[in-house]
């Protein structure tokens, strides 16, 4: 493996966006912030059953890749999902009653936080197995190939799931084959409970080395090192190179999930993160400072944000819990001639 390929940090060309650009991003990133602290607010209430995983802090990675993709890739991802699923397009309505349970959810009430999808969107979950989205991805990513359809397999995976077995199973198909995967590790240094120095030896981005996949460490916590990287890597993917690997290093500011009180970590350690790294608070200070966005125009932005997501969980609310018939819906498939 060269050392050109395989690099310790984001090396591509940061671009200035234009307001309209950095107005997108910030509406992106906000969005999922307030989707996810209001999804707290009604797991709090025991409106959301289940396991529920946030994505607050994380915002700038899936914001910052999504903005680089073409109409036909292809999304799968792990259990930390609602912020995936609202980076797609997918409708802030649809995502908040599948978490509550309700018919009007992308996966009809049965799925819940982890496991919905949208084939509209292209977004194929979601799961709750640690490390199936690689293998999924993988399959996918030989789809697009088969298909010679020019979409690539975005495919996320937590620094704790790139420590599974499989990974090095796809890793050698995808180069092998040369498949159209790009695979994103959200490193956010913690897997559950456990630090990534104390569970992960070497570094993530170089775990494709002995296949020849090159990779990249990038700052996770900023949306134009994120596009600038996703841009460089989805290019490389899709001129038919193979797979490519990023690992974004990134940082969750709630626990590993609703139920996980974080005592793992200082006070300290959290608040230089929120003070120093919030991704929605550097892109505002760019806009500001260095884009001449009117404060009012963030302001719009805001009180739009907050509308939608009002919507969102009253709608969530509102909507009717699925019918007791709909437990074998999509379950089973009748045999031909059977009664």
């Amino acid at each position: 493996m060269s050392k050109e390929k395989t690099t310790s940090k984001n090396k591509n060309s940061k671009t200035l966006p234009s307001k309209d650009e950095a107005l997108e991003l910030y509406r992106e990133m906000l969005l999922i912030r307030r989707f996810e602290e209001k999804a707290g607010q009604l797991y709090g209430m025991g409106l959301i059953g289940g396991f529920c995983h946030l994505y607050i802090g994380q915002e700038a990675v899936v914001t910052g890749i999504q903005s680089k993709q073409i109409e036909q890739d292809s999304v799968v991802t792990t259990y930390r999902d609602h912020g995936h699923m609202l980076a797609c397009g997918m409708d802030p309505k649809g995502v908040m009653a599948e978490l509550t349970g309700r018919e009007a959810g992308y996966s009809r009430g049965k799925g819940g936080s982890m496991h919905m999808f949208s084939q509209e969107k292209n977004f194929f979950g979601g799961h709750g197995i640690v490390g199936a989205s690689s293998s999924i991805g993988t399959g996918m990513a030989f789809a697009h190939k088969y298909n010679e359809d020019g979409g690539v397999a975005v495919t996320y995976m937590g620094d704790g799931a790139a420590n599974q077995g499989q990974n090095a199973e796809c890793y050698n198909m995808a180069a092998l084959w040369k498949l159209p995967v790009l695979y994103v590790i959200e490193n956010n240094q913690y897997g559950m409970g456990t630090s990534v120095k104390r569970s992960s030896a070497g570094d993530l981005y170089r775990r494709g080395e002995g296949y020849n996949i090159p990779g990249e460490r990038v700052d996770g916590m900023d949306v134009l090192e994120v596009q600038a990287a996703a841009e460089q890597a989805l290019s490389y993917v899709r001129e038919g190179n193979g797979p490519y690997i990023l690992e974004m290093m990134t940082y969750r500011f709630r626990g590993h999930s609703m139920s996980d009180p974080a005592k793992y970590r200082t006070k300290e350690e959290l608040s230089s993160y929120k003070d120093e790294q919030d991704p929605i608070v550097k892109i505002k200070g760019l806009m500001t400072h260095e884009l001449d966005v009117k404060e009012d125009d963030i302001k719009a932005i805001d009180k739009e944000i907050k509308e939608i997501v009002k919507e969102a969980a009253e709608f969530a609310q509102e909507a009717p819990e699925p019918e007791a018939f709909e437990l074998w819906t999509d379950v089973l498939k009748p045999v031909d001639g059977a009664a």
